[in-house]
């Protein structure tokens, strides 16, 4: 697929868009009224969030996604030393477990490819597409300019997200 050939060649930009995605996204009203929020640990061609996580923990109760068989469960970051490696080589944290979905108040999302209904297109794995339909959370997916495209494939029982957050 050339959206994947294409995050795969991320250079130097990466950290700078990045950078300026993650301003937008700190400015929303919704993360910014925000208590509970669960955003991802970062792949390597992913919006980088490692050092937004830690940023925002020090004021806001962070929850990460923890790779679980099929599905993912939700922690709580307590800090990098809590983080270990788990399943696709993504840092996950050993913290406390979470289950009060209806107490998340902000969810940050990772895609493929997102368009401008809010239709997202996942890894292929339906993790987040298991998880999502759990939560009533603001759900906000983010992602550099080259994944918005004009459609996502989406079904009726897709859940799309509230807003899309990128470079304008």
């Amino acid at each position: 697929m050339v959206l994947l050939k294409t995050r795969h060649g991320l250079t130097t930009t990466h950290q700078s868009q990045s950078a300026e995605i993650l301003a937008a996204l700190e400015a929303h009203p919704a993360f910014r009224a925000a208590h509970i929020v669960l955003l991802y640990y970062s792949l390597k061609d992913e919006v980088d969030t490692h050092e937004f996580v830690r940023k925002w923990s020090r004021e806001k109760r962070i929850l990460l996604p923890v790779v679980v068989g099929d599905d993912l469960e939700l922690r709580v970051y307590t800090g990098p030393e809590d983080l270990a490696t788990g399943s696709y080589g993504i840092e996950e944290p050993t913290g406390e477990l979470f289950t009060d979905y209806a107490a998340i108040d902000f969810v940050a999302v990772p895609g493929v490819a997102f368009d401008n209904a809010g239709n997202r297109l996942g890894r292929g794995k339906g993790y987040y597409d298991r998880l999502l339909p759990r939560l009533t959370a603001f759900k906000a997916g983010i992602c550099f300019p080259f994944q918005l495209v004009k459609e996502v494939p989406a079904e009726p029982f897709d859940i799309r997200m509230d807003t899309i957050i990128t470079i304008q």
